[in-house]
């Protein structure tokens, strides 16, 4: 299974369009958005993904009452709170921001997940820490670093690759 992996939008509108088409050509079956929506209205503008959504909320999510509500019109997508366990196969995923640094070593280094998922830092970044596979995507609005990027996750495999937009 082909998982895309999404964080920081930021409201950039032309690239999270950019992101949607490039995760409807790699025909992945779920794409995990690691927070940082920022307002409400960039959310209807996933409804042209064609895999499930998942996500979280970031530290910089406004008005998270109107990001559930934009969120709960489309069947295909969820956000689960502050964080979410995603058990795929065999693989069990952790997705969450990463704001609370304290949390986010806590949850790679506890061992209990096989991918640990987060953003916040918006530096794309793939690393094992044990038995875990860690992948920040890095920013979808690319206003930190001059990149916007997405990344892609085999569970099959356990492989990751990160995508410029």
């Amino acid at each position: 299974m082909l998982i895309g992996l999404m964080a920081d939008t930021h409201d950039n509108l032309p690239v999270v369009e950019k992101a949607i088409k490039k995760l409807n050509i790699e025909n992945v079956e779920l794409v995990l958005h690691a927070g940082d929506y920022v307002a409400p209205f960039v959310i209807p503008k996933f409804r042209d993904l064609k895999a499930k959504l998942i996500g979280v909320f970031g530290n910089n999510d406004g008005d998270k009452e109107l990001l559930k509500k934009r969120f709960s019109e489309n069947e295909r997508m969820e956000i689960r709170g502050n964080f979410a366990e995603i058990n795929i196969g065999k693989a069990k995923i952790a997705l969450l921001h990463g704001s609370e640094e304290e949390l986010l070593r806590a949850i790679i280094n506890n061992g209990n997940f096989d991918v640990v998922v987060h953003g916040h830092t918006h530096k794309a970044e793939i690393y094992d820490k044990g038995k875990t596979l860690v992948v920040n995507p890095g920013e979808v609005c690319g206003y930190l670093t001059g990149k916007s990027t997405i990344a892609l996750l085999n569970v099959k495999r356990f492989e990751v690759k990160i995508i410029d937009l």
